[in-house]
């Protein structure tokens, strides 16, 4: 089952370091993480997307809690969180598809961010499903390049 959790940390040298080796020291999997500062600069929120059962989440909580530079932990449940990610993605066009690849783009309200003769780079954020589905249309064009963010979230309260 997967886990979406918000971590409030010190904005700190060796916070992430300390974070990570939390996770793998104890052989969880970290299947994304995103860390920037926060709208008070001491302050920084990561947010861990892994994987487990209720009682490995418990334990990944507390295990976090305890960390010395952790100021809060928010395990998000469905609904409780409003979550992004942003995903740009090289496709390979040429003068058949490129209007094709320009018109999937169009109906994602993803933006094309480069041009060039053999390709196009097309920017896209949204919830997960809609990030996964607009990868789905494009594979058909063939996917060059693409790299994620990861989840970022925050809960709706």
């Amino acid at each position: 089952m997967r886990h979406t959790v918000s971590v409030l940390v010190e904005n700190k040298f060796g916070v992430l370091t300390r974070v990570a080796g939390l996770f793998s020291g104890r052989g969880y999997n970290i299947d994304t993480l995103n860390v920037a500062p926060t709208h008070d600069a001491n302050t920084s929120r990561m947010t861990i997307v892994t994987r487990g059962d209720e009682a490995t989440l418990v334990q990944i909580v507390r295990q976090l809690q305890k960390l010395v530079d952790v100021l809060e932990v928010q395990d998000f449940k469905e609904h409780e969180y409003i979550d992004r990610e942003l995903v740009l993605v090289k496709v390979g066009v040429n003068s058949e598809t490129r209007a094709a690849v320009m018109q999937i783009a169009d109906i994602f309200r993803a933006k094309i961010v480069d041009v060039q003769p053999a390709s196009l780079t097309v920017e896209v954020t949204g919830n997960e499903s809609k990030v996964e589905k607009f990868l789905e249309l494009l594979t058909v064009y063939g996917i060059i390049d693409l790299t994620r963010t990861g989840k970022v979230a925050l809960a709706r309260k």
